[in-house]
């Protein structure tokens, strides 16, 4: 599996709204600027999320980007699926043709690998990666009031 920006910035981007989005929508362009990511390409990418259904917009003044749902019910993998991102480590994509057009000999070992990241990303969600960031922050700030 090789993930790609397309799934890294995809990602990030959720993680940057469900941050923000309390202070409002959340437009591409913050998202550009706090995240350092194209903004042509975060129009590309949401409009995969948004056809996934794991972001709402609105036009206009105050428009913007929210979480359709709690960022609780947003997993990884789906925003990694939204994306179009694969989530496979088998050199042949589960076509069983690898080596010489037959199944290699540690093609199941892949496939099982393949599953047990899918399934991480499929735990893993909006709001655990939010907990962690906020958590991060607050030992960074107790670490500056002991320095």
């Amino acid at each position: 599996m090789k993930l790609t920006s397309k799934g890294r910035y995809a990602v990030t981007a959720m993680i940057d709204i469900a941050l923000y989005q309390d202070d409002g929508a959340v437009t591409l362009a913050m998202i550009s600027e706090r995240q350092a990511i194209s903004l042509s390409y975060l129009e590309q990418l949401f409009a995969k999320l948004k056809k996934a259904d794991l972001v709402v917009s609105a036009r206009g003044p105050g428009g913007g980007y929210r979480l359709s749902r709690a960022a609780s019910d947003i997993t990884i993998r789906q925003v990694i699926d939204a994306v179009d991102e694969e989530i496979d480590v088998r050199r042949c994509g589960g076509k069983s043709n690898c080596h010489k057009g037959q199944q290699c000999l540690s093609h199941h070992l892949w496939e099982d690998l393949s599953e047990m990241i899918g399934g991480f990303l499929a735990e893993v969600t909006l709001q655990s990666l939010f907990d962690q960031h906020h958590a991060s922050k607050q030992f960074q700030i107790a670490v500056n009031s002991i320095n």
